[in-house]
This record gives structure tokens, sequence and C-alpha cells, in this order.
């Protein structure tokens, strides 16, 4: 069965709004193999409406073996808005997303990746079907933006690794705490 593994890029204080604003510097070289491997590992991505819209006016404008991997890759864009997806290989899911999630869980053998933390990410954290939270904890107090951590919200994790890389940049790799 297929993991969802979400990816997620965090300041010190807990921001994860516009990482392009604020993360770009840390991802050198290092970062960037590691985000390709991620990548490679994984057959499909699932996004909510704001990352699509964010991914999809940018990547295709990219070149190099990670651009090609982002551009190529299926993507699943969750929406109950959006009427059509012109990024390559995009598929509106305008249904349940724990459903369609669980019946793309069944399907394949390589990862299901997801970047960012926003309304999707909650919710298949709240039914149990993120199966590995990976938070790159930069370096850095973004001071202002979407903050991470929601109020009233409570997960229970279980640490799983830690990872440094060079740039100061800690990866976090949790899973979801059993009930």
């Amino acid at each position: 069965m297929r993991k969802v593994i979400e990816s997620t890029l965090v300041s010190l204080d807990g921001v994860i709004g516009d990482p392009q604003v604020w993360a770009n510097e840390y991802f050198d070289d290092e970062a960037t193999a590691l985000a390709q491997q991620q990548l490679l590992a994984s057959d499909a991505m699932l996004m909510g409406r704001r990352t699509y819209e964010m991914f999809a006016a940018t990547w295709p404008a990219y070149t190099g073996d990670y651009a090609d991997g982002m551009n190529g890759i299926p993507k699943y864009v969750f929406s109950s808005t959006l009427d059509t997806a012109e990024w390559a290989n995009s598929m509106i899911v305008s249904g349940d997303p724990a459903e369609a999630v669980a019946g793309l869980k069944q399907q394949g053998d390589g990862d299901l990746i997801m970047y960012g933390h926003g309304p999707l990410g909650r919710a298949l954290l709240e039914q149990n079907l993120l199966d590995e939270l990976r938070l790159w904890i930069h370096p850095l107090l973004v001071g202002q933006g979407t903050l991470f951590f929601r109020q009233g919200a409570r997960a229970p994790l279980t640490f799983v690794a830690t990872q440094t890389l060079s740039s100061g940049v800690v990866i976090l790799t949790y899973r979801p705490a059993p009930a």
C-alpha cells in the first residue's frame, strides 16, 4: 500500500506560508538532491487549490531533472472551486478528499507526496490518512504569515528520524501516533 508523505518547509517560528519568499536561500544542491530523491520515490502528488495555483504558475517555466519530475508526475488537485487544471498531468478531485486518498493509497507502488500543510494536509492528518510528516525546519524567524500550528488542533506524533543539512535546515520526520 502506498504511503502519503507530507513534506513541509517551516521557519523556526512556525511559518509555512509563502516559503518562496523566505526559504529559497536554503534550497542548495544538497536540499535539491534530497527533494529530488523524495520526488522520485513518489508516483503521484497530492495538493490543494492554493498549492496547485502557486506551483502551476511557476514550475512549467523551469527546466532540469527536478523540474522535469515536478512537471511530469501525476498530480491530484483537491478543490471544490477549480473547473480545469492546465498544468501537465493534473487532475481535479472535487469529491471527498478522505475517500479519494484512501482509494489512491490502494493503487500503485510509489509514495503519494504532498507539499505544504494546508486544509488538505490537516484533513488527511485528522482522518489518519497521512503516513509521514517531514518538517524542513529552516534556521530563521519570519515573523508573519500562515502558521503550521492551528489553535485547537492536536495530533500526537511519533518521532522517526532527523537529518541536518549543511545549510542549517533540519528535517524532522514523524508518523502519526497510534490512536
